[in-house]
């Protein structure tokens, strides 16, 4: 399942059932794991690890060395997980010493063309990042968020689970879970009521969210002020979600 004109390296390893096209390249310290799937003209270096069933397509750079100019060729990591799809020229680079030495990627996300994961990121699982969205160094993105084409995320910030940045937006600071954002630089446009909807929450939480959403940004209220006027809602466990996201934001959150 190799093709005779890719180059993998006598040290990389690569599981069972794997397909290599052609003019791809595997480099050293790499691990690949069972039914991948590489296309043409791809390049893997390491020390990076990928899980079971990814597809990457053509001209994809995965566990490059990062850009950040403190790097000074220390052996730092990328770690990928199961089912992923990295389409054509995306670009993965691996962690810094700064940080924790790594870019973590979860499973089942899908990374559409020209999207860039820099150095330190933490990607969780079932997240959509759209054609050309970009995320800066130490960025941490929660699971099922989705990042809409184009959308830039400056680095340190964090993005919560279930949320929503419409294309071209501009993300300076962190995005709590739920919450839709939009603009340059985004604010908090609503909720996204709809991705909790199709995956199956219940109409008690997504009321109980929708609340919390109203208190802390349709009220004037800070962020303790807020928290303290949860009442029951503080209970629900999206909600409690959504606040331990907000009290412990270091950039603070969009407003």
């Amino acid at each position: 399942m190799i093709d005779k004109l890719a180059f993998v390296h006598p040290d990389a390893k690569i599981g069972n059932n794997v397909t290599i096209g052609p003019w791809t390249y595997i480099g050293p310290d790499v691990e690949i794991g069972d039914d991948c799937h590489l296309s043409s003209h791809v390049v893997v270096k390491g020390p990076t690890v990928i899980g079971k069933g990814n597809r990457i397509f053509q001209f994809a750079s995965v566990g490059e060395d990062c850009q950040d100019k403190k790097y000074a060729g220390e052996p730092t990591r990328l770690i990928i997980g199961d089912n992923n799809v990295i389409r054509e020229s995306v670009t993965i680079h691996r962690g810094t010493v700064q940080d924790n030495g790594e870019t973590r990627i979860g499973s089942n996300n899908l990374f559409m063309a020209y999207v860039h994961i820099a150095h330190d990121c933490v990607v969780g699982n079932n997240v959509i990042m759209a054609n050309n969205a970009s995320i800066a160094g130490h960025v941490h993105v929660g699971d099922w968020a989705i990042l809409g084409g184009m959308t830039g995320v400056h680095q340190f910030v964090h993005i919560g689970a279930h949320a929503f940045t419409a294309g071209y937006s501009l993300i300076l600071q962190d995005v709590p879970p739920f919450v839709m954002a939009s603009g340059q630089p985004a604010i908090p446009r609503g909720l996204n009521s709809e991705g909790m909807k199709r995956r199956g929450f219940s109409k008690e939480s997504q009321l109980a969210v929708r609340r919390t959403y109203k208190t802390l940004y349709r009220k004037g209220l800070t962020v303790e002020e807020a928290v303290a006027a949860l009442g029951e809602d503080a209970e629900d466990e999206q909600v409690k979600l959504m606040m331990d996201f907000v009290v412990n934001s270091n950039r603070g959150i969009i407003r």
